[in-house]
């Protein structure tokens, strides 16, 4: 029997709150390492621990009231100004949150969490006693000066006539020790590192973009783990729970009562309609009931998709300690930016975005910001910034990462795929500068020679684009060398309704998603020009390829395609031929049951009651023989 039996709800609602506040103190962490002196910072941080040690005492949770007591007398000293912040004690302070938020992970299986590591007790003791405070730099000196720290067996360095640690020399030299007093239940070892030394500043694992082989060894200093029962739940677990606006609720009530009466009314007029009564004042009471009723629906849906949404920023709020962390690792000087925090977006989206980003605040800070002495060299300021923003753009979200890095030159990706295999010569020079930054989402394609624990493996941002996708989205870059990096995104508000174009092709409706409409134009067949025998029109100075619908779908055509829509993703811009179209129309996706016809999304019905295929563009475009060096098109006869 679980040690939380008829306590879930109550624990529940813990994880709940003291996640959100974890990441609330997390990024007030961040903004004390740049304000050491902010008291009003010190006080927020120390009541955020002491109401995580509240709760987690009152269910006995002994292991996270255990750190946070510790951890909480250090910001009561700090606060008192009993002690001094620097960034050996910022380094075990942020070492200690993210044990707590693994402590969260057992806690959710109603499990409770093994102790933290006694090296990081050890740390947070010395710290308390000030023995960290007199061999250690200010919190506010530059993150790039930061020494590299040593392997874990590596006998930590004193300062010039400081007293050795003997209790962190014993636990280097006698590791066993360390080890046997953790829980026979821990799998793993516990790697200990000296107190003294400063803990590495690494990602957690919940938000690695990237998942490394268990036998690979670490190439980053070690630290102070937790046992393996305390691992962070997995990104891919997905919250059941959402905070909404009581106004929301209270919006969606009331318009249920209003169709209620709307429904009482039009049974009332059916009733005098088969009673006889078809007089022009009833068909006309009829017909306004109808407008109505139509009116109240369209706005209930839209009251109940409110309720679904939710504040980026419980996103956003994850990243500033995430690019702090990987800074520190890799010796650069970073600030994350973020505006529009209260832009809405899907809850289901926010949950599937979080990959994506944690992918892409770190490739900027690994691939695009240079090491300090590089970017004063450049004449750039030592410390860099990526901006993470959102806002609302008509009916889609856009969210951009921009860095004031190195950017990206096009002509060595263009050289890095060549080598790699990944395109051949001819293919590479027929490939625009637009065109060459797409390269990086090929699925393979890195700029990194060598392997890390950060990057280099080449499958990030082929998994970013193909995420973007799943959520309808579009995403684009733009760089400049030597100034920077924009990645944008942009996403529908919600999956639950999806604007489409009904199109027919072979006497069948299909729709395609609008946000990869473009336009739509006639199909002449004396503009239309072969370029490496395959058919292709030219639009403004721009040559596309031109692709039957009725081939892509491997079906005989039975009319002479009338009309293109001109079609752009992150991957393709294309006209798509189809015999004609219906128009604009929004549309709630249905699975197939039991098949996944390839290029097909998902079904819909339409106004009169007949099915309508919902296309997988992306998919259908690779449906044929279609590979990363050349993109090949069916043979289109305009005949």
């Amino acid at each position: 029997m679980s040690e939380f039996s008829g306590m879930e709800e109550l624990l529940q609602d813990f994880i709940l709150e003291s996640c959100d506040l974890l990441s609330d103190v997390d990024n007030k962490l961040v903004e004390l390492e740049k304000q050491p002196n902010n008291t009003a910072l010190l006080n927020d941080i120390f009541r955020g621990f002491h109401t995580i040690k509240g709760g987690a005492g009152f269910l006995n949770v002994k292991a996270m009231v255990t750190l946070c007591h510790r951890t909480e007398n250090l910001f009561d000293k700090l606060r008192n100004g009993e002690l001094t912040l620097n960034s050996r004690v910022m380094d075990v302070i942020m070492d200690a949150t993210g044990v707590v938020r693994d402590m969260f992970g057992p806690l959710s299986q109603r499990q409770q969490p093994v102790s933290a590591d006694p090296a990081l007790l050890a740390a947070l003791d010395e710290a308390l006693a000030g023995s960290a405070a007199s061999d250690a730099a200010p919190v506010a000196a530059p993150v790039a000066t930061a020494p590299v720290v040593a392997p874990a067996t590596t006998a930590p360095a004193t300062a010039s006539g400081a007293e050795p640690n003997w209790a962190t020399l014993m636990q280097v030299i006698v590791p066993a020790a360390a080890v046997a007093a953790a829980p026979a239940s821990t799998a793993t070892p516990v790697a200990t590192q000296p107190a003294l030394a400063p803990i590495p500043a690494q990602v957690p694992a919940a938000v690695s973009g990237e998942v490394l082989p268990a036998a690979a060894p670490a190439k980053t200093p070690a630290k102070a783990a937790p046992a393996k029962t305390n691992a962070p739940v997995s990104s891919s677990q997905q919250e059941n729970t959402i905070r909404i606006d009581t106004n929301r609720l209270d919006m969606v009530l009331n318009l249920s009562g209003e169709i209620g009466l709307t429904k009482n009314r039009l049974t009332t007029l059916r009733t005098e309609i088969l009673q006889g009564h078809s007089d022009p004042n009833t068909l006309r009471s009829l017909d306004e009931a109808v407008s109505q009723l139509d009116l109240l629906v369209s706005d209930l849906q839209n009251a109940v998709m409110k309720t679904r949404m939710q504040p980026i920023g419980r996103l956003f709020q994850k990243y500033p300690r995430l690019a702090r962390d990987l800074a520190r690792q890799l010796n650069k000087e970073v600030e994350l930016i973020i505006v529009g925090e209260e832009t809405e977006l899907d809850k289901t989206m926010i949950e599937d975005l979080n990959d994506p980003l944690v992918h892409l605040v770190r490739n900027a800070v690994d691939h695009g910001i240079e090491l300090p002495e590089e970017r004063i060299a450049a004449g750039k300021p030592a410390k860099a910034e990526v901006h993470l923003t959102a806002e609302q753009v008509g009916d889609h979200i856009l969210i951009e990462i921009q860095d004031d890095g190195k950017g990206m030159n096009a002509d060595v990706l263009r050289r890095k795929a060549i080598e790699k295999g990944l395109i051949d010569l001819e293919t590479a020079n027929a490939l625009d500068e637009k065109q060459c930054l797409q390269l990086i989402f090929l699925p393979g394609f890195s700029t990194k020679d060598q392997i890390s624990s950060v990057s280099g493996r080449g499958v990030g941002m082929d998994v970013v684009r193909t995420n973007i996708q799943k959520l309808n989205g579009r995403i684009d870059i733009t760089s400049v060398p030597g100034e920077g990096t924009r990645i944008s995104i942009s996403l529908p508000l919600t999956l639950a309704i999806l604007p489409v174009l009904v199109v027919r092709a072979c006497n069948q409706a299909f729709a395609v998603p609008l946000a990869m409409v473009r336009e739509i134009i006639p199909i002449d067949p004396n503009v239309i020009q072969e370029v490496s025998n395959k058919p292709t029109i030219v639009v403004r100075d721009e040559i596309l390829p031109l692709k039957s619908l009725s081939h892509l779908l491997g079906w005989e055509p039975t009319d002479k395609p009338a009309f293109g829509v001109l079609m752009q993703s992150a991957a393709h811009s294309f006209i798509l031929a189809i015999d004609s179209f219906v128009g604009r129309d929004d549309v709630v996706i249905k699975p197939l049951q039991n098949i996944r016809p390839k290029g097909v999304a998902g079904a819909t019905l339409s106004g009169d009651g007949s099915v309508v295929l919902v296309l997988d563009m992306e998919d259908l475009m690779n449906n044929k023989d279609v590979t990363p060096a050349a993109l090949r098109t069916p043979e289109y006869n305009p005949g």
